[in-house]
């Protein structure tokens, strides 16, 4: 094998550490921007843009945009053994760069992949060519809202706003608690570990920030009380916020 065809080098001044970050942006050849993993067994190379791996399904950025043209313009539209496939591949790729985003504290745009991640899950539902396929999907939607919650929150954190650190996990526990109830998992979502994460994670921005409770749980205390002219203050608080 020719000297250039081989990751020796790499491998050997980038030793796998199963504790440390294991993830770097770097430049390409041509000076674009790429993320390296280093796993156990090599380098994960994932672009920055578009699909992970760099290939434009029928000539568009991702599988999901194509699939969603598909859906408008073909009237005999359906996922077929391959397209599903495909759809895995997509959804596993996404998922490896938004583990990379988060390690590289690029909260946004961890994000941005969580939210496509959860786009294509939600037109695989609508689509689904079996109810085995769609659990197989439906059952990590949980972890997609904890990444995507806990990445959203820390956005906030780092924009120095703990109020909107807080509405978010709190919207993020209720989008999971909905998707275990749809599932029939109720039961288990107080001690599940990513809830408890979560949940560890808002007490904590209360201690750190002072804040007692969020202007979401502010405004419910305050309808249930019937404070009305302090639910309506709170109520155009919650709308300025959310308008910036």
């Amino acid at each position: 094998m020719k000297s250039n065809q081989h990751l020796d080098y790499l491998l050997k001044n980038w030793p796998f550490d199963p504790d440390g970050l294991g993830v770097r942006l770097v430049k390409g050849v041509d000076g674009r921007d790429v993320i390296q993993m280093r796993v156990d067994l090599g380098v994960l190379q994932l672009e920055t843009s578009g699909r992970p791996d760099g290939v434009q399904p029928e000539g568009f950025p991702t599988l999901l945009q194509w699939l969603c043209k598909e859906e408008v313009t073909n009237p005999d539209f359906e996922l077929d053994e391959e397209t599903c496939v495909e759809i895995d591949r997509e959804f596993v790729q996404f998922y490896h760069r938004r583990v990379a985003w988060l390690r590289l504290q690029r909260f946004d745009k961890a994000v941005t992949d969580a939210d496509h991640t959860l786009a294509l899950m939600d037109f695989c539902r609508e689509h689904s060519p079996c109810e085995d396929w769609t659990l197989q999907h439906e059952q990590h939607r949980a972890f997609v809202i904890f990444h995507r919650t806990q990445a959203a929150a820390l956005q906030a954190v780092e924009n120095q706003d703990a109020e909107t650190a807080l509405e978010t996990i709190d919207d993020g526990l209720s989008q999971m608690q909905e998707s275990f109830e749809e599932l029939g998992w109720e039961d288990s979502f107080e001690s599940d570990e990513l809830v408890q994460r979560l949940q560890l994670m808002k007490q904590s921005l209360c201690s750190e920030f002072t804040i007692e409770k969020s202007l979401a749980e502010q405004l419910a205390e305050a309808v249930e009380l019937e404070q009305y002219e302090r639910a309506a203050q709170l109520r155009d608080e919650l709308a300025r916020r959310d308008a910036s």
